[in-house]
């Protein structure tokens, strides 16, 4: 305790800040009720302020994450068996095959990685969970690895737009499996249907979910709200074609409602320091 005292001095004295956010177990939650008290009693105006966020313990399906009980788990081991598990069921899926071996080790990684961090963080942090690691890098469900493929998605379709327009082929396969129309692009404004309106308003919601993430030390927001957002996106697009719309027009807002789901997508999963692939 007089550490922690002596330690929260200095770094007001030392660093321009407004406040201290303590990241520590919910074991701890007595400890840092009693080291705010003591830093108002002695005076510190900002004593009162001081914030302990207090985390779960994370659970694995064979014991606790926790030295202090005697069950030892390593991260690195945990991590490395997480890249190779998304390694393997790629694989087993066959989603790799036209990759080189070094492309399938680093989406490997991404997927493995974004899996572990997503796990943990879509659930609220000051619950205890156990984490399962077979559950976690399922390609369906709220999962990282089902947001990165759909961001993924996304980005071969646009990749397939880009590259008909350049060779100007007229009849070229699109990423949905479809013949690619090449009627000329009309003035008529395209009228929204009711999926896209709601996808549209969902999209709208993602400042005030980060805002709110913030406001509450709650990373499993921010993590919620790309699933859910992901979940309208593949809702949309199952019943509505994007190459193969029926005119230039409604094709490009299409195109553009994808283009900016999938940039709210990485900009989100980046807030809770996800990667997401180009490709999948």
């Amino acid at each position: 305790m007089t550490q922690d005292l002596g330690t929260a001095e200095m770094r007001y004295e030392d660093y321009p800040i407004d406040k201290m956010i303590y990241v520590v177990g919910n074991e701890q939650n007595y400890h840092f009720q009693v080291l705010s008290i003591l830093l108002d009693r002695l005076g510190f105006k900002w004593g009162k302020e001081l914030t302990h966020f207090s985390y779960g313990m994370v659970e694995l399906p064979n014991g606790k994450m926790k030295s202090r009980e005697g069950t030892v788990v390593d991260a690195d081991d945990l991590m490395q068996l997480m890249v190779d598990d998304a390694y393997r069921v790629a694989e087993e899926a066959g989603k790799n095959a036209d990759l080189s071996e070094e492309e399938k080790r680093e989406i490997a990684r991404i997927v493995g990685m974004g899996a572990l961090k997503y796990f943990i963080l879509k659930v609220d942090a000051r619950k205890n969970m156990l984490f399962n690691p077979e559950e976690s890098i399922d390609f369906n469900g709220n999962t990282g690895p089902f947001i990165q493929y759909t961001h993924a998605r996304i980005r071969s379709i646009i990749r397939r737009y880009e590259g008909t327009k350049v060779r100007g082929c007229e009849n070229s396969s699109s990423a949905e499996g479809n013949l690619v129309p090449t009627h000329p692009r009309t003035s008529v404004p395209p009228t929204l249907n009711a999926k896209e309106i709601a996808l549209i308003q969902k999209m709208a919601d993602y400042a005030v979910a980060v805002e709110q993430a913030g406001k509450d030390y709650s990373p499993s927001g921010i993590a919620n709200y790309c699933y859910e957002l992901t979940k309208e996106f593949n809702q949309w697009y199952h019943d509505y074609s994007i190459l193969g719309a029926e005119d230039e027009a409604t094709r490009q807002l299409r195109l553009k409602i994808a283009r900016n789901v999938a940039k709210i997508i990485k900009n989100g999963m980046a807030l809770l320091g996800i990667e997401v692939p180009e490709r999948m």
